[in-house]
């Protein structure tokens, strides 16, 4: 009975491993990744009830009730039909290259170079600054818990970096100590968030006696406090659910260590996203019916209302950091999935050469199994961003815009390019959207046009120097970074992902929706050579 499981286990891998040599690489991470354990992953670095707690007091201030609630409905089905989007693609060509190497094999030959390396920048960027929103906000969350006992407690700008990078380097050493302990790991991620829930939604209904009404729950809409047009503070306010489902696509990053990944990443990546809608509602809605005022939340002062929160409704430091904790142990599921995709997405880009370094970052260490240098690059990045608070108390504004203008962006563009080139390159995928595939995909890119202007926009009016969003600054940083290496190395050397770029899937297939390649070196360039260098 094992040696039949292995056996069938190693078919499955053989054929991964081949599908992927014929994309251009050579395997070089384990296959130990299961769907479910993807699921997790994928789960954890959206972390709903996290995400949403760190986020409130964004819909606290533009809108509430309505904003908080109807603007995460409204978020999920639109993050539902760009999972979708992706999951199409991804069943054609589950590498870790992911978006970076969609945007590549969707376009023509003669683009592709420069669509990849656009998409690879603004990916890496999203999946570095998601990152460090996530683990920012965990420290400004762990700092928070203090104030249940001493409510004169203001934590300074040192103590927030140093809490900060103490919860980048637990997880690092997590990723780098406990990866072959990872699937485990995503896999609880499921069954903590899931209890946490459920947990926090009967303690808050069964423990206070004022409860809001159902009007008030379901339709109560103030935006007062914002500064901006009423109904434009709405829109403002979506950046709460925008920022918490952001996570899904970065998943793809672990194509390379699962078996079967066409067919098991793409239902990974949209069965998240719905899950997390779900979880979503069932969280907000008892948040809402046992909400304190709102004035007394929006008064906290480092912007984390969700401990008083708790504190509040049950009524004691203990209870409330009980609630907390349950939200500190998604941080963990959180950050450590993050980081992981993160390292994952650096390994993939850099083994393209397209980062300074590439030759350093683009390492697999044996001892783990891992790329380490990929994963240490990203830590380091991360903490560099988070000396930003020094200039700015809105960092947490920053980190979380443009993590979600940059993912959003580079989840945009593959699908842009595979609109323009008349859907024909996941004609045969296995995840087929079929005749809404259109609809649903135009769908997605004026969601995205609309989400990079509304982002980079501060939460409230006035603005100051201190609470400017600076996501805009961000952005353009790591652009001119990504413009400059272009020019100095990119244009010359980066001809983008080893494989062709202009062909279509054939029906011959290796795997389920695998394309495959020719050898026709006069139609596509010395593919075997390019193989063989990237290898």
């Amino acid at each position: 009975m094992r040696k039949g499981s292995i056996a069938r286990n190693g078919s499955v891998n053989a054929n991964a491993d081949a599908a992927l040599a014929k994309m251009g690489y050579t395997s070089e991470l384990p296959r130990n990744l299961s769907m479910l354990s993807v699921l997790g992953m994928s789960f954890a670095i959206m972390a709903v009830p996290f995400g949403l707690s760190t986020t409130l007091y964004i819909t606290l201030t533009d809108g509430q009730s309505v904003t908080i609630l109807w603007g995460w409905v409204l978020v999920s089905l639109i993050s539902l039909a760009i999972a979708a989007s992706l999951a199409e693609i991804c069943a054609v060509y589950p590498t870790a290259g992911g978006v970076y190497y969609w945007s590549a094999m969707l376009s023509t030959q003669e683009y592709a170079p420069v669509a990849s390396w656009i998409t690879g920048w603004l990916t890496l960027v999203g999946n570095w600054t998601v990152t460090c929103s996530i683990n920012f906000s965990g420290g400004q969350l762990i700092l928070s818990a203090i104030t249940l006992w001493r409510e004169d407690f203001v934590p300074n700008q040192y103590q927030t970096i140093l809490m900060f990078w103490a919860v980048m380097i637990a997880c690092m050493l997590v990723g780098i100590f406990g990866a072959k302990y990872l699937d485990l790991i995503n896999k609880i991620c499921i069954y903590w968030t899931s209890a946490s829930v459920i947990i926090i939604l009967v303690t808050l209904l069964s423990i206070t006696d004022t409860k809001r009404s159902g009007a008030y729950v379901f339709g109560h809409y103030d935006a007062s406090q914002s500064g901006w047009p009423s109904g434009w503070a709405f829109f403002v306010g979506l950046l709460q659910a925008a920022y918490t489902l952001t996570g899904y696509g970065m998943v793809a990053a672990m194509c390379e260590e699962v078996q079967s990944p066409e067919r098991e990443v793409p239902k990974a990546i949209v069965l998240s996203v719905a899950a997390a809608g779900i979880t979503g509602v069932i969280y907000l809605i008892p948040l809402l019916f046992v909400l304190p005022e709102v004035a007394t939340l929006l008064s906290v002062a480092n912007g984390q209302p969700i401990g008083l929160l708790f504190k509040t409704v049950t009524g004691s430091p203990g209870g409330g950091f009980g609630l907390l904790f349950l939200i500190l142990g998604i941080l963990f599921f959180a950050g450590i999935g993050a980081l992981t995709a993160a390292s994952r997405c650096t390994y993939a880009f850099a083994r393209d050469g397209a980062i300074p370094g590439s030759r350093l970052w683009r390492k697999v260490d044996k001892r783990f199994d891992i790329p380490l240098w990929g994963l240490v690059l990203s830590t380091l990045v991360d903490c560099l961003l988070g000396l930003i608070y020094f200039g700015s108390s809105a960092a947490f504004n920053s980190f979380t815009g443009v993590a979600t203008i940059c993912l959003s962006t580079s989840y945009g563009l593959p699908i842009l390019v595979s609109l323009l080139r008349g859907r024909k390159m996941v004609k045969n995928s296995s995840f087929s959207l079929g005749k809404f595939g259109f609809a649903i995909n135009i769908l997605t890119i004026c969601w995205i046009l609309l989400a990079v202007v509304l982002f980079c926009m501060p939460v409230s009016l006035p603005v100051q120097a201190q609470t400017m969003n600076y996501a805009s600054i961000v952005f353009a940083g790591f652009a001119s970074i990504s413009i400059v290496w272009y020019f100095v190395r990119g244009r010359r050397e980066f001809h983008g992902p080893p494989v062709p770029h202009d062909i279509e899937p054939r029906e011959e297939i290796v795997m389920p929706g695998m394309a495959v390649l020719e050898p026709n070196h006069a139609r596509n360039g010395d593919a075997e050579n390019k193989t063989l260098r990237h290898s």
